[in-house]
């Protein structure tokens, strides 16, 4: 493959960024251009919820200056994406479309649960560091305008992932609001952020050792990308260099160091602007407080940034890298610890995926759904009794609200809500496009789908004992036939499948049907 030419760009609360990268199968990634832009669009959203004629006509500027610089080094592809101040405004289809109108450029707005995933994959980009630490005990801290993400990883496993809704500009925007004096800056930041940490601890961590952080920022990371400030904590640490991964005592002496100085001082000595002092000094308040909690010996800053990880994800998915780490195991493990939360069954879940994706690899030509949607079936089919947490009477819909208020990370809020109904009429009647309100039709026509597949696995396993565990599946004569072996009873399975069967025909105009395989050759 040729040398391609790609541009990322981050519209996030606090500033606008774009980083051009060169792309081949030779040499991967390799990034040419880096421009930033401060603008604070997270204050006015967080507020009113709509962005103020002041900073749409100066985001418009920027990214007319960024179309211009994107024809000049002939980029080929881009993605652009708005994080949480846009997630937070009103009239955020408007004002994407304006944008678009006048710059030519398409900003997607990202959902939190796929800028985690995004923010993640940026981290796994780094290789090595990122692929050892999480064999062991490791939270990554992703800290942003609006939130703070926290995923814990084990034995190279996303464990679990948490959104605290708090972030820098949040809190920044509460203390400017009550006046708050430098005295009590720290105390106050602590107070509002330590309050959720305690519930997310209560939650998550009891019984969990976290021995690693990576943390995510905008701020921390920009100074440690500095080589004066590193040097100056190689020379505290009587080290010849400090990395980027360090341990707790030396972040702790940074941030003494930050608390400690005056905010013209802070700004002088870590060269940074007089506006993100106050945010470095959240940041590094909000790391010191998950340190304290998760006494983690190790802090790894890998300097990563939303656009490190757009880029990587569209390398990953254009084949232009070779990925080390599974994320599709990420997006699959974060579904079956949502399952345990909600006492799930993990045996049950684990046959219903296994019958439910043979189903969908079998019938391939019948639906023409793809590999992502063969995702959600397996995430619907891990999910598909969560409801029985809350109510064994209301199965159905306490399943939908508890999987369209809960995210998974990687997966994004449409397909949450194709999950959610896949798992709602498994149990509960089928409502047609016709009654339908609010899903559009190539939506509700992958939830058909979906749902008649999951309809069929669980009609196969309706006694909950596996007995569909092994079994083969051939089309002939219009007809679907799934074949057992013949020594197993299978006298309730074959009773009750028919109106499974029926929905199943209705949709894919083949109608499935039970047999038991024939022995001593007749």
């Amino acid at each position: 493959m040729a040398v391609r030419m790609f541009s990322a760009i981050d519209v996030g609360s606090h500033e606008i960024e774009m980083k051009i990268f060169e792309l081949s199968r030779k040499n991967g990634i390799r990034q040419i251009e880096d421009i930033r832009h401060r603008i604070d669009l997270g204050t006015d959203t967080y507020h009113t919820g709509k962005i103020s004629s002041k900073h749409l006509a100066g985001m418009r500027k920027i990214l007319q200056e960024f179309s211009q610089i994107m024809k000049n080094y002939q980029v080929e592809a881009y993605r652009a994406c708005g994080t949480s101040a846009f997630r937070e405004m009103q009239n955020a289809s408007i004002v994407v479309s304006r944008l678009e109108q006048v710059t030519g450029i398409r900003i997607e707005i990202l959902g939190n649960a796929e800028q985690r995933f995004l923010d993640y994959k940026s981290i796994a980009a780094r290789g090595g560091d990122f692929n050892a630490l999480i064999e062991n005990g490791t939270a990554i801290v992703d800290i942003g305008g609006g939130s703070v993400q926290i995923s814990l990883f084990d034995n190279g496993k996303l464990v679990t992932t948490q959104n605290i809704r708090l972030g820098v500009l949040r809190i920044q925007d509460q203390l400017d609001r009550i006046g708050a004096a430098p005295a009590r800056f720290e105390g106050l930041v602590r107070e509002l952020f330590d309050s959720r940490l305690r519930i997310f601890a209560n939650l998550y961590l009891q019984g969990r050792e976290i021995k690693n952080l990576i943390v995510v920022d905008d701020y921390i990371s920009e100074i440690m990308a500095k080589q004066n400030v590193r040097d100056f904590l190689s020379r505290q640490a009587g080290l010849e260099e400090t990395p980027r991964m360090l341990p707790a005592d030396q972040f702790f002496f940074l941030y003494d160091q930050i608390k400690a100085f005056g905010a013209a001082e802070t700004a002088r000595i870590f060269e940074i602007p007089d506006e993100n002092v106050p945010l470095l000094k959240i940041s590094s308040i909000i790391v010191r407080s998950i340190l304290d909690m998760t006494k983690a010996d190790t802090l790894w800053i890998p300097g990563v940034v939303l656009c490190d990880g757009i880029v990587y994800d569209y390398a990953e998915k254009n084949r232009i890298l070779s990925v080390d780490h599974d994320f599709q195991k990420d997006i699959i493990a974060s579904a079956h610890e949502i399952s345990r939360r909600y006492n799930g069954s993990e045996e049950r879940s684990r046959t219903l995926e296994k019958i439910a994706l043979k189903i969908f690899d079998a019938t391939e030509k019948l639906h023409g759904l793809s590999a992502r949607e063969r995702l959600l079936l397996q995430i619907a089919a891990i999910l598909h009794d969560c409801g029985k947490f809350i109510s064994m009477n209301n199965l159905a819909e306490c399943a939908y609200q508890i999987i369209m208020s809960t995210e998974i990370i990687g997966i994004s809020k449409k397909e949450r809500e194709i999950i959610a109904n896949v798992v709602l009429f498994n149990h509960a009647d089928f409502v047609y496009y016709e009654e339908q309100t609010e899903i559009d039709r190539e939506t509700y026509l992958v939830i058909a789908k979906l749902t008649a597949i999951l309809r069929a696995a669980n009609g196969l396993d309706r006694s909950h004992r596996r007995k569909f565990s092994d079994f083969k599946i051939r089309m002939k004569d219009g007809q679907l036939f799934i074949t057992v072996d013949a020594r197993i009873d299978i006298t309730l399975e074959k009773g009750l499948f028919d109106r499974r069967a029926d929905f199943f025909e209705e949709i894919f105009a083949v109608r499935p049907v039970i047999r038991q395989k024939k022995t001593g050759g007749k």
